[in-house]
């Protein structure tokens, strides 16, 4: 709709009709050969406009703005608090809050995690290895994409077993390394969408020497293998079939996820708010 002035607005708009109508009006603005970033910085911009408030992106890693041109241009003032593009989260968040209003508004990569923890679970592996499945690319889906093992386990190491976020954090550099005893091969997946010749760096390899002589390398290798075939886009799981799962294995702070005072509470709460000004 439009403002007094002309302008399109989206006062009183709900998110389901914010969401439409920028696709609408950014599917008019789409210039022929623009390529995938293109697009999405015209959505983006698009939405700003909408909500007459300037957007911070990328919230994180924000060197990498300038590879690709720099910050986008946008009026109004700078975000700060709720995201209206984004769901709610109640004041207390559970983990279940996490994966029902962030993780799974990614229906690949949530589905991923979905898919891998059903795979350990039809397998009848322990529920440690099932959570660990669950949450592997937690990072990837949810937060930061680099170096997402580290992340990943750093965000869930104050309320999981140790063994949960030892085999999180391994498995990255693990799901480079073949190893036929387990059945595991490099995925084809690398070789098909990473640039020719690709080698992973030597912090990854010195890593698996360590690993593998470790108590909990299988473990590891478990999320490793469950990782490695769970791309099934036809394949539909839901999340709520693992809250037994989640209540036996992970300790829900009572002030909620990002609430907590814990060391990994600002992570949490930068999921809440991925876009704040600061």
């Amino acid at each position: 709709m439009n403002d007094a002035s002309g302008r399109i607005s989206a006062v009183g708009m709900d998110q389901a009709t914010l969401v439409r109508e920028a696709k609408r009006i950014a599917a008019e603005r789409v210039k022929p050969g623009m390529d995938m970033d293109e697009r999405i910085d015209v959505l983006e911009m698009t939405m700003a406009e909408l909500l007459d408030i300037q957007i911070m992106r990328p919230p994180l890693g924000r060197v990498a703005t300038w590879a690709s041109g720099g910050t986008g241009r946008a009026t109004g003032k700078w975000l700060m608090g709720d995201d209206p593009r984004l769901p709610a989260m109640p004041a207390k968040p559970t983990l279940m809050d996490f994966f029902k209003n962030r993780l799974l508004l990614d229906p690949r990569g949530g589905n991923h995690l979905l898919q891998s923890a059903r795979l350990a679970k039809d397998k009848g592996l322990p529920e440690k290895i099932v959570l660990a499945c669950l949450l592997h690319d937690i990072s990837v889906v949810g937060f930061i994409r680099t170096d997402h093992g580290h992340w990943g386990s750093q965000l869930i190491a104050p309320y999981v077993d140790e063994e949960i976020t030892w085999a999180i954090k391994h498995h990255q550099a693990l799901r480079f390394r073949p190893d036929p005893a387990f059945g595991y091969e490099y995925p084809k997946l690398y070789l098909d969408n990473f640039v020719d010749g690709y080698e992973p760096p030597d912090y990854i390899k010195a890593e698996w020497d360590y690993c593998v002589n470790h108590k909990w390398y299988g473990t590891a290798m478990q999320v490793c293998l469950n990782d490695l075939y769970a791309f099934d886009p036809d394949k539909k799981v839901e999340i709520d079939e693992f809250a037994d799962i989640i209540g036996r294995n992970f300790k829900q702070p009572a002030e909620g996820l990002g609430f907590d005072g814990s060391p990994v509470a600002h992570m949490w709460r930068t999921m809440i708010w991925p876009n704040n000004f600061l």
